[in-house]
């Protein structure tokens, strides 16, 4: 496992949180990539609430389509964003620690460490991103 995970599980859900008071899916994105890497994120807060799932999916595909996320081709690699359908849309990521394990924020309650190639998660990839510029 790696140590920069660990620093990070724990951190409680917060809708729209972006610090380690809580966060959400995303906001934890933000605080792993600005702690661990020191790269700033877009805070993404462009979505009504956690529930509007397919705003949260327009948003995801619009940060796909973005020239500051690129489509990993091959086997993922650390700091990765694998993001994930519930249900039809794609409204879920976690932060690669190494291929098939996951740093996310589960559901509305903290963030934890899972497998992700098998599970739950196995049959709900979309495909993991990685940012641009790193």
């Amino acid at each position: 496992m790696s140590a920069w995970a660990n620093a990070f599980v724990g951190i409680p859900f917060a809708p729209f949180g972006r610090d380690r008071l809580g966060a959400d899916c995303w906001g934890l994105a933000c605080i792993v990539y600005a702690e661990a890497r020191g790269i700033t994120l877009p805070a993404y807060l462009g979505y009504g609430g956690v529930d509007e799932h397919a705003e949260i999916d327009a948003l995801i595909a619009g940060a796909e389509g973005s020239p500051l996320w690129l489509c990993r081709t091959g086997e993922a690699r650390p700091f990765d964003i694998a993001v994930f359908r519930r249900g039809r849309l794609a409204t879920h990521l976690g932060i690669v620690i190494r291929p098939g394990m996951m740093l996310h924020m589960v559901d509305e309650d903290r963030a934890k460490i899972e497998t992700y190639g098998t599970g739950r998660w196995g049959n709900r990839l979309v495909g993991h991103f990685h940012w641009a510029g790193a």
